[in-house]
């Protein structure tokens, strides 16, 4: 049996009516960029995210850039995030020239406020640059409660969690901006690249400023910008499959609890929160102390495609070496130890089986 780590094409074939009339209308009309076609993408996503207003760019990485550049971070400042997790997030605080701070994760893979040492409240970071790691968020009130206190902005870098609830409330309304990656393996995924970013619409306007090189109109330059358009073909293709999104996410938490209830035995199963409604951008097990590679081998030799999320923590890459942290123990340690499965909704129940089959054989043995 041949398993893939993720199905694409059979996304494209449940929507393949909506998406070839969009691109066909798009291609006739000549309407590449901007106009009623991002307008139209722009509200929906704001209206199933429950957002002020939202605005669109051309990745992941774009989104994350235009939000710090709207909340005014700068050279000047220190930006407290993550080291587990993909470049992009360490890669925009060091774009727009501030200075990451890497704070260790808690249990769910999650910044942890708990292991912030030597604090010193008369210097606060401009901004924490929190990641809903692998489609659930972490506890947003309580780094709410954090941020007011000591006037801190939150950004939500929610690239892997479009969809995603906390307490019943979807991700992209919780906090001051709220950056969406719609590259083509996350939950939500374009043909492409490309991006977005949720918030008030004071916020927001900033957003459409410096993706759109800076300007205010179409000849009035106001701020040193950058080209993070979306394409409107991208546009599209996102917007036909947002339709099925809830189906797909449903059936995919599906797979993901039968995979936890049938491998918990035999390795380190996902925790969801009890605030987190988790999609699962990708289903991430712990495998025992020094089998996660001879795993993967065995898994590959089976026909199964599993990757690894993430190897190497961003404050340990030749970059961002240079960027202070204080202890990151469970970063380190967890990092030896993931293996992605695949976990799309399309994923066969003679797939899964043969999936948890392989994993109980590797064990046993």
């Amino acid at each position: 049996m041949k398993i893939p780590f993720t199905d694409l094409y059979s996304q494209y074939e449940e929507c393949k009516t909506d998406i070839d009339t969009a691109i066909h209308d798009i291609i006739k009309r000549s309407d590449y960029l901007t106009g009623k076609t991002v307008d139209k993408f722009e509200n929906l996503i704001s209206k199933y995210t429950g957002a002020e207003d939202c605005a669109s760019t051309g990745s992941g990485t774009d989104a994350l850039v235009c939000a710090l550049k709207a909340l005014g971070v700068s050279e000047a400042d220190t930006v407290w995030t993550v080291g587990h997790t993909y470049i992009s997030t360490t890669e925009a605080i060091a774009t727009v020239g501030a200075r990451p701070f890497f704070i260790d994760i808690d249990q769910y893979y999650h910044l942890d406020l708990e292991k912030v040492q030597d604090f010193n409240p008369d210097c606060p970071p401009a901004v924490i640059l929190f990641v809903d790691l692998y489609g659930q968020t972490p506890n947003i009130d309580k780094l709410k409660h954090f941020a007011k206190k000591y006037k801190i902005k939150l950004i939500e870098d929610a690239a892997q969690s479009f969809g995603s609830k906390y307490k019943g409330s979807k991700v992209g309304s919780l906090v001051d901006l709220t950056c969406f990656s719609f590259n083509p393996v996350k939950n939500l995924g374009a043909m492409g690249d490309a991006g977005a970013v949720t918030g008030s619409k004071k916020l927001i306007e900033k957003v459409r400023m410096f993706r759109d090189h800076g300007r205010k109109s179409r000849l009035e330059y106001e701020k040193i910008g950058t080209n993070a358009r979306i394409d409107n073909l991208q546009a599209v293709v996102v917007q036909a499959k947002l339709k099925k999104l809830d189906q797909w996410i449903k059936i995919k938490r599906q797979i993901c609890h039968r995979y936890s209830s049938l491998l918990k035995n035999y390795v380190k199963v996902p925790k969801e929160a009890p605030w987190s409604y988790h999609t699962y951008y990708v289903y991430v097990i712990q495998t025992p102390k020094g089998t996660r590679d001879r795993l993967k081998e065995f898994l590959k030799n089976k026909g199964i495609e599993t990757k690894i999320h993430y190897s190497i923590p961003t404050h340990k890459t030749k970059p961002y070496k240079q960027y202070s942290y204080v202890n990151l123990k469970l970063t380190e340690n967890v990092c030896k130890n993931l293996l992605s499965l695949p976990c799309y909704h399309t994923l066969s129940m003679d797939e899964q089986n043969y999936i948890i089959k392989s994993i109980k054989d590797f064990y046993s043995n």
